[in-house]
C-alpha cells in the first residue's frame, strides 16, 4: 500500500509542476485536464484507502518513506501515518478539491492566470495532503507551511489589485505569527521526548506529566500545557481563531475558488486536524483544553455577530466559516474531538457548496459582490438557488441536514462537559445558532428573493451558469443533505477514531452523550427537536425573513437605533485598526531599531566594513615600510634579531 499513498501525495504534485512549468506554451484545456487528472486519481485512491480503514478494517499504516537526515540521534523522516483520522481528511480533502477544480474551469475561462491557477491549487491539495498524512511533526510542519505559501500565492492571485496584495501580505504575516507557536511547540516535543515522531511522542507524553519549566521569571509552567498552548497558537492561526483571525475575511480577494478550498477542506482545517492528531497531548493539560475552549467560544460567537453587517456576498460566508471553525474549536476544548472532526466533515460539503454557490451568483452579476445590488436571482437561477438553499440548511442545522447532526452533537456535548468555562460556551455556542440562521437567510434572502436591485442590463443577461459550475453544485448538495445522518453514529459513538485519537474517561462527553440514548440518527433528530438549538434556528430564519423579505425597512431602523452596536460590528471590533497603529508599527520600529544596530552598524559597519577598512590601514601602514632600499631592510633585520636573540638570552 506504500505506493497507493506515494500516489495519492504525487499525482496532484506531478500535474502542477507539469502545468506550472508548461504554462503559456500549454493548451489551456491540457491545464484543467492534466490537473484534474491528478486530483482525481488522489481521490479515488483516497476512497480506496477508506475502504480499507473503514469496510475492511486494515491495520493502521505507520511507516517512513525516507530518511532524510540523522544528526546526534534525531532521526528525520518523511513517512505516513494512515488511520482513521488521516482517511477522513485524505477523502474530503481531495474530493472538495475535484469539485473546484471542476467548477474552476467555468468561473476562470477568460482569465489569462488559467494554467497557473490551476497549478496553484493543484500544489495546495499536495501540501494538505502532505500535512494530513504525515507521521512526524517535521512533514507536519513542512505541509503546513506549503499550505500556507500556496495560499499567499492564490490569495494574491490578481496581483494586478492592491487590495489583493495587501490581503496576502496579511495572510502571510498573520500566520507567521501562529507559525512561530507551532515551530516552538515542536522544538519543546523534541526537548522532552528527544523524537518527532507521533509514536514515540505519544508513548513518551505520560511521562511529561508534573514535569514543570521556566518561561518568564520564576513562574512554573507544566511542560505538557506549554507545548500544547504552543501547538493551538499554531492552530489559531491556521484555522483563524480570535486574535489571528483577521486574515480569513480578506482571503476573499482570491478568486472564488480557492475561497471555497481554503474555507472548506484545506488551510482552515488544518488546525483542527492538528488538535485532533495532539489529543494524546491535549489531554494531559485541562488548562491547555480550558485556553481552547475559551477561545473557540468566543470566536463562535463573536465572528457570527460581524456576519449580520456584511454586504458582500462571499464575506457573509468568510464569517461563517469563522464562526463553525470556532464550534469545532470549542468541541475540541471539551473532549469531543470526534464531534469537532465530524463537524470539519460535514461542514466542508455545505461550506464548498456555498462559496462555489456565491460564485456562481457573481459570475451571473458580472461579478459584482454586493448583495444590495442583486434580489430575485431565485427565477433566474433555479439550480445556484436550490443548492445554495440546501447548503444554507445545512449550515444552520435545520433537522435531517448534514450540519444538524455535527453542530447539535458540539452543543450537547459542550452540556456535559465539567472542562472549566463550558457553561459559557454553552451559551455561546446555543446563541450562536440563532446567529448563523439570521445572517445565513439574510443572504439567501437578499440574493434570491425580493425584487432585483441590479441595473437594467444585468438582469436582463441574467442566467443560470454553465454545467461545469453547476455540476459540482449538485454534487455538493447531496452529501449536505444526507452524509451527517450516515455518518454519525461511527463519528461519534462508533469508535470510528479509537486508533487516532485518545480521551481521559472523565473527559469522555460523548460517551456520557451516548449514554443518553442518542447515537442513531433517527434519536438524535427526534431529540433535537425538544432541544433550544432548533427552535432558536428557526426564530432566526423568521427574523430574517420579516426584516428582508416582510419589512424591508427594518434593517435601516434597527441601524439607527442601535448606532453604537452596528459600528463597533462594522469597524470589526476595531481589530485592524489594533494590528495597523500599534502591532505593526511597534514591529516596524523594532525592525528598524534592529537593521541600525544590527545589520548597519555591527554586521556591515563593524564586521564587514570594519574588517575591511582594518586590513587597509593595516596595508597602508605595511606599505610605508616598503621603500625599495637595501639599507632599509638590512636595518630592519639586524634590529629583529636583536630582538629575538634579547628574549632568548635575558627574557625566556
Amino acid at each position: 500500500m506504500e505506493q497507493v499513498y506515494l500516489a495519492i501525495v504525487l499525482a496532484p504534485l506531478l500535474a502542477a509542476i507539469v502545468v506550472g512549468l508548461g504554462g503559456s506554451r500549454m493548451a489551456r484545456a491540457w491545464a484543467h485536464r492534466l490537473t484534474i487528472a491528478g486530483v482525481g486519481i488522489s481521490f479515488a485512491l483516497s476512497l480506496v484507502v477508506a475502504r480499507d480503514v473503514f469496510v475492511l478494517g486494515a491495520p493502521v499504516f505507520d511507516g517512513a518513506v525516507y530518511t532524510w537526515l540523522v544528526s546526534d540521534g534525531l532521526r528525520l523522516e518523511i513517512g505516513f501515518l494512515i488511520d482513521s483520522l488521516s482517511a477522513v481528511m485524505m477523502t474530503v480533502v481531495t474530493f472538495v478539491s475535484l469539485m473546484v477544480h471542476i467548477y474552476t474551469i467555468g468561473y476562470m475561462k477568460d482569465d489569462p492566470g488559467y494554467a497557473r491557477f490551476f497549478s496553484y491549487i493543484s500544489l495546495f491539495t499536495f501540501g494538505m495532503l502532505m500535512l494530513v498524512m504525515a507521521n512526524n511533526f517535521l512533514q507536519l510542519f513542512f505541509g503546513w507551511e506549503a499550505v500556507g505559501l500556496v495560499s499567499y500565492l492564490l490569495i494574491g492571485f490578481w496581483f494586478k489589485r492592491p487590495t489583493a496584495i495587501a490581503a496576502n501580505l496579511k495572510a502571510f504575516l498573520v500566520n507567521r505569527v501562529g507559525d512561530l507557536g507551532l515551530l516552538l511547540g515542536i522544538a519543546a516535543i523534541f526537548m522532552y521526548t528527544g523524537s518527532l515522531a507521533y509514536s514515540e511522542v505519544f508513548a513518551a507524553a505520560p511521562a511529561l506529566v508534573g514535569q514543570t519549566t521556566h518561561v518568564i521569571g520564576d513562574y512554573h509552567w507544566q511542560v505538557t500545557t506549554l507545548i500544547c498552548i504552543l501547538l493551538f497558537i499554531g492552530a489559531m492561526g491556521k484555522s483563524a481563531q480570535v486574535p489571528l483571525h483577521v486574515w480569513l475575511p480578506d482571503s476573499m480577494e482570491g478568486p472564488t475558488p480557492i475561497s471555497a478550498l481554503i474555507h472548506a477542506a484545506t488551510m482552515v482545517t488544518a488546525g483542527i486536524f492538528l488538535v485532533a492528531r495532539t489529543s494524546p497531548l491535549f489531554e494531559l493539560s485541562v488548562t491547555a483544553l480550558t485556553f481552547v475552549l475559551v477561545i473557540g467560544a468566543v470566536t463562535a460567537l463573536f465572528m457570527g455577530l460581524l456576519g449580520l453587517v456584511q454586504n458582500d456576498i462571499k464575506r457573509v460566508v468568510a464569517y461563517s466559516t469563522l464562526s463553525q471553525l470556532g464550534y469545532m474549536t470549542v468541541a475540541l476544548g471539551v473532549s469531543a474531538y470526534a464531534a469537532g472532526m465530524f463537524h470539519l466533515f460535514t461542514h466542508a460539503f455545505f461550506k464548498a457548496l456555498l462559496f462555489l454557490a456565491a460564485g456562481s451568483v457573481i459570475i451571473a452579476m458580472h461579478h459584482v459582490q454586493d448583495m444590495r445590488q442583486m434580489g430575485g436571482l431565485r427565477k433566474y437561477m433555479p439550480i445556484t438557488y436550490w443548492t445554495c438553499l440546501i447548503g444554507a440548511l445545512a449550515l444552520i442545522g435545520f433537522p435531517g441536514f448534514s450540519g444538524f447532526y455535527s453542530k447539535d452533537a458540539i452543543i450537547e456535548a459542550v452540556s456535559l462537559s465539567g472542562i472549566p468555562g463550558a457553561g459559557l460556551a454553552w451559551w455561546a455556542v446555543l446563541l450562536g445558532v440563532f446567529i448563523t440562521a439570521l445572517y445565513t437567510f439574510r443572504m439567501i434572502f437578499m440574493v434570491f428573493h425580493g425584487q432585483p436591485r441590479m441595473d437594467e442590463h444585468t438582469r436582463e443577461h441574467l442566467q443560470e451558469s454553465p454545467w461545469v459550475v453547476t455540476l459540482p453544485l449538485v454534487l455538493l448538495a447531496v452529501p449536505s443533505i444526507f452524509i451527517g445522518a450516515l455518518t454519525m453514529g461511527p463519528m461519534l459513538f462508533g469508535g470510528l477514531f479509537d486508533d487516532a485519537i485518545s480521551v481521559l474517561p472523565q473527559h469522555d462527553v460523548l460517551a456520557m452523550l451516548a449514554a443518553k440514548g442518542y447515537t442513531d440518527a433517527w434519536s438524535f433528530l427526534i431529540h433535537g427537536l425538544q432541544a433550544p438549538a432548533v427552535w432558536l434556528a428557526a426564530a432566526g430564519v423568521l427574523v430574517a425573513w420579516v426584516c428582508y423579505v416582510w419589512q424591508p425597512h427594518l434593517p435601516g431602523v434597527f441601524a439607527r437605533v442601535l448606532a453604537p452596536v452596528y459600528r463597533v460590528l462594522d469597524r470589526k471590533y476595531w481589530f485592524d485598526e489594533l494590528y495597523l497603529k500599534l502591532f505593526a508599527p511597534a514591529g516596524r520600529g523594532l525592525g528598524r531599531v534592529f537593521w541600525q544596530f544590527g545589520d548597519v552598524r555591527l554586521i556591515d559597519g563593524f564586521l564587514v566594513n570594519g574588517t575591511a577598512r582594518a586590513v587597509g590601514r593595516l596595508a597602508g601602514v605595511a606599505r610605508r615600510a616598503q621603500t625599495g632600499f637595501l639599507y632599509h631592510y638590512a636595518l630592519v633585520m639586524i634590529t629583529a634579531l636583536a630582538l629575538l636573540m634579547g628574549w632568548l638570552l635575558f627574557l625566556r
